[in-house]
Order: structure tokens, then C-alpha cells, then sequence
């Protein structure tokens, strides 16, 4: 219309777009970089030496140790699953899709202290299998297993989220064109769709990975805290914090954080190798 200003939807005042970023920018000092320099400090109070000792102390490297193997076991798991869930539900039809898609997000709205206390109800000695384990010799509750399946669940959604609206966006024309041409399901999985969802898959595995080695809660409740053999990294800084050894916790801390930086310039990569795609993700 004749007399009216075209005006952008980003053509803010300079002092708007001013006070927004130094709010942003003041709200992210506040709850991550302090907190965040906060812990290297501590870890350093005493000096290098003491961090590097209170790390290289025999319950904090199996701690450690622990930590690696649940997230090496657990992250391939809910890849393997993620992919899989992701193809079923984007490329298929059938009954009890919705359902599917459900309980694939239910972890992201049960605590993680709920979850661990459901496993100690199935699996601890007063729960429904605990008469059979006992009788077997098997220990999942306050062991490895236990510590596992409770990461398993609360990492569950992370790939196969990252993978369904991407393989949905995609749609099913390459599939149908590699079927019409004589391909059969599993050779067209592996050479059409796997390909064209590779950043996707390895943003998820990322994304898993990083709440596999940080989770708490869930592991918390069936670990039963046995020092040197059930504590994994976050278990082992409660621990070490309880007891007043705050370099020793805040050490151990520091170098979670370290683990998390370099999730963070991995999934950074990633993205950067997709410029073309949203948010760096997915592309073929």
C-alpha cells in the first residue's frame, strides 16, 4: 500500500538490539563462564600438582575408567536403536507409530531418580527378578550392568530425535528410486538413507555421549557408591566434595568439564562440515 513503510522485522532501535546482547551476554557470564572458571580455579588453588595428583589418585581413575566404559557402551547402543527407531518411524507405516514415538521421548519426562529407583524395583534384591539373581549370582543393582541400563535410559531419545525430523525432511523418494531399480531393504538402508543422515548420526552420538559421561541422578540410585568400583566421575566429586577435599573434587570436575569441551568442538565440527544444512546437521 502507497504511504507505508516497508520495515524489517530485525530493524530494531540501536539501543534495543545494545540491550539485548548485554543482557544475553551478561546472563551467560553469570550461570555458565563464571561457574565454569570457577571450578579451574579451584582445581588450581594448590597448584597444578595437587589437580594432577588428586586426578591420577586410584578411586578417581576408576572412576574415571568406569565412566568411559558406560558411555562406550551405552552411546553405541542408542545409536544402533536411534538409526533403526529413526528409519521404522520416517520411512514406514504401521500400528502403534505414535506410541512409538512416545515412549522413545518418555526419558525426557521421567527424573532420572525415578529411573534408577524403577530398576532397583526390577532388578535389587526385593525387587521382581531379585530372587533369580540372587540364585544365579548375578549383581546388576550396585554393579556395572545396573549403571549402564540406567544411562541406556536416560540417553534413549537423543540419536533417534536427532535422526526422525531429519529423515522425515528427507522423505522416501531415494529409497523408492534405489528399490526400483532392483536394490533390496538392507543394501538401500546402508547406501541411501545411512549416507544422507551421517552428520545427523554423529550430532546425536555427540549429544548422547555428553549426558552419558554427566549423568547423576539415575546412576546415583543404583550404584550404591562403592568407591574405586561403582563410582563413575559425577559420583566421585560428591564424594570428594562431601569429605572436604575440594581440589580433589573440584579437579575431577575440571577435567569433566574438559570432556565436555572437547564434545563441544567436535559437535562444532560437525556442523561446520554441513554448511548447507540447518544447523549444520543432516545434508546428503
Amino acid at each position: 500500500m502507497a504511504g507505508v513503510s516497508h520495515r524489517k522485522a530485525t530493524d530494531d532501535p540501536l539501543w534495543a538490539k545494545v540491550l539485548v546482547i548485554v543482557t544475553v551476554m551478561a546472563f551467560l557470564a553469570l550461570v555458565l563462564i563464571l561457574p565454569l572458571v570457577a571450578v579451574f580455579a579451584e582445581a588450581l588453588r594448590k597448584g597444578f600438582g595437587a589437580a594432577i595428583e588428586a586426578i591420577n589418585n586410584t578411586d578417581a581413575l576408576a572412576a574415571v575408567k568406569l565412566t568411559l566404559i558406560t558411555a562406550a557402551i551405552s552411546v553405541p547402543f542408542n545409536a544402533a536403536f536411534g538409526l533403526c527407531a529413526a528409519w521404522a518411524i520416517a520411512k514406514h507405516e504401521f500400528p502403534g507409530k505414535p506410541l512409538l514415538i512416545t515412549l522413545i521421548d518418555l526419558p525426557f519426562s521421567v527424573s532420572p531418580v525415578v529411573a534408577g529407583l524403577i530398576y532397583v524395583l526390577i532388578f535389587g534384591l526385593q525387587g521382581w527378578f531379585g530372587d533369580y539373581l540372587v540364585d544365579n549370582d548375578i549383581k546388576i543393582i550396585f554393579a556395572v550392568p545396573g549403571i549402564v541400563l540406567a544411562t541406556v535410559f536416560v540417553t534413549f531419545p537423543f540419536v533417534a530425535r536427532e535422526l526422525i525430523p531429519l529423515m522425515q525432511e528427507q522423505g522416501t523418494s531415494e529409497e523408492e528410486a534405489a528399490v526400483s531399480m532392483g536394490a533390496g531393504g538392507l543394501y538401500t538402508f546402508w547406501r541411501v538413507t545411512a549416507p544422507n543422515v551421517r552428520w545427523g548420526l554423529m550430532y546425536g552420538v555427540l549429544l548422547c555421549n555428553a549426558r552419558a559421561m554427566g549423568e547423576f541422578g539415575a546412576v546415583s540410585v543404583v550404584s550404591g557408591h562403592i568407591r574405586g568400583l561403582t563410582n563413575t566421575m559425577p559420583l566421585h566429586v560428591e564424594i570428594l566434595y562431601n569429605e572436604y577435599d575440594f581440589v580433589g573434587a573440584f579437579a575431577v570436575a575440571a577435567l569433566l568439564c574438559l570432556l565436555a569441551v572437547v564434545t563441544l568442538v567436535l559437535k562444532t565440527a560437525v556442523e561446520a562440515a554441513q554448511p548447507g544444512a540447518r544447523g549444520g546437521r543432516g545434508g546428503h
